[in-house]
């Protein structure tokens, strides 16, 4: 497509996204809600094991959306009300240079305003720090049961990198003391697995999911950052174990397997993209580019195994189906992240025309997954709209510096 017909596409696709996720004041769905179900929580089924398991499945997997009949509530979702502000945060940017086709920076600073207090308001205090949890109660496999709200480190890093941005652009002390308290909850309260020559932060403070590389570098992106606006050093040495254990379990070809255990071996796009972002950002805070071969490994695989020549991206290394919105989103924050944008914008653009033209609602809402089959084309505020949102802001602010 010519260059000036696919900008003007792009832009409008994100201005139909950014008008449906404000009309719906950043609420929703999300796949993993079923057990909100007001229907459900009536019903006995509530206290077994494998009825909350297949009732979660059967909500995330069926394409057809019965959170209506079933009265699940629509809701905000921290982690989705985090991706909103990063992304509000990049727009503020693009119009300090000029460009409001996405907002004067007036309205932009409003709404950072507005989703920066939302997030104080959905914080945990329960814990040693800030941290941030998903509206819902999940099941992870049989083992284990996470109540609602149960903090994760990946919710977390998300909501603290956001408010970090938000505190850059208003100079809002309040937004720095709430994420560097995040660093409290990191420190004191996920739990670490000894993992070769460092450890491994667990997902929760709960057990399970305690050998997952995505969640624990994360855990090192949210000190990294803490350790960039406090010079706390504690910070960074606790980081750099994360990191360590991390690239010593990155595979000779670049790849990360998703986490320990046997039925974690796949390995998989967007959580490769994770982990390239926690490392960048880990040395981008602290100074210490000792992990230089590991990004470089890591993206040359990521770019060469996730995504097919026609733009077309894949959600495994081996295996293309289900293409999840993570896969083409992750895509546009990873190259920003890592300042590969221009060397990559052909493919940027290529995959970005591809998820419009196949995941995105007239209505200007993307889809859960494409399918070869029976897609899920239902709308999930956190998931799908709330994380393109920020990958697509990404691509604009790149896309502008490339056209300045």
């Amino acid at each position: 497509m010519e260059g000036s017909k696919l900008k003007s596409k792009i832009e409008s696709s994100f201005l139909k996204l950014k008008s449906y996720c404000e009309a719906e004041n950043f609420a929703g769905w999300d796949p993993y809600d079923g057990l909100n179900s007001k229907v459900f929580q009536a019903l006995p089924l509530k206290y077994w094991d494998l009825a909350r398991l297949a009732w979660i499945q059967g909500f995330k997997r069926s394409p057809i959306n019965f959170r209506k009949l079933l009265l699940v509530p629509k809701e905000h979702n921290a982690k989705g009300i985090g991706l909103f502000l990063s992304g509000y945060c990049n727009l503020y940017d693009l119009a300090l240079e000029g460009e409001t086709a996405f907002g004067s920076k007036e309205d932009l600073l409003s709404k950072i305003n507005e989703l920066a207090n939302l997030l104080n308001e959905l914080k945990n205090t329960n814990f040693s720090g800030a941290c941030w949890g998903y509206n819902f109660p999940w099941q992870a496999r049989r083992l284990f049961l996470f109540p609602k709200d149960t903090p994760t480190v990946v919710a977390t890093t998300f909501c603290v990198e956001a408010l970090f941005k938000a505190y850059d652009i208003t100079k809002n002390e309040d937004y720095k003391t709430l994420a560097l308290s995040a660093a409290n909850f990191v420190m004191n309260d996920l739990n670490r697995t000894p993992h070769h020559s460092g450890f491994l932060f667990s997902y929760s403070p709960y057990k399970g999911n305690n050998t997952v590389y995505n969640a624990s570098l994360l855990g090192s992106k949210t000190l990294s950052l803490c350790y960039k606006y406090s010079r706390e050093k504690i910070y960074k040495q606790t980081a750099l174990k994360a990191v360590k254990a991390a690239c010593d379990g990155q595979e000779k070809d670049g790849s990360w397997v998703y986490g320990l255990l046997p039925v974690q071996s796949w390995i998989d796009s967007f959580h490769t993209g994770y982990n390239l972002d926690a490392i960048r950002i880990y040395q981008e805070c602290t100074g210490d580019h000792q992990f230089e071969e590991n990004l470089k490994k890591g993206f040359d695989y990521y770019i060469q195994n996730f995504f097919k020549k026609e733009g077309v991206p894949k959600y495994y290394n081996n295996k293309t189906y289900p293409i999840d919105i993570h896969c083409p989103g992750q895509l546009f924050v990873t190259l920003s992240k890592l300042n590969k944008f221009k060397n990559n914008k052909v493919l940027a653009d290529s995959v970005l025309n591809w998820s419009i033209q196949n995941m995105q609602s007239p209505k200007g809402f993307f889809y859960y997954q494409f399918k070869k089959l029976i897609s899920s084309k239902i709308s999930y505020m956190r998931w799908s709209n709330a994380f393109m949102f920020n990958a697509m802001s990404y691509y604009l602010k790149e896309n502008h510096t490339l056209d300045v």
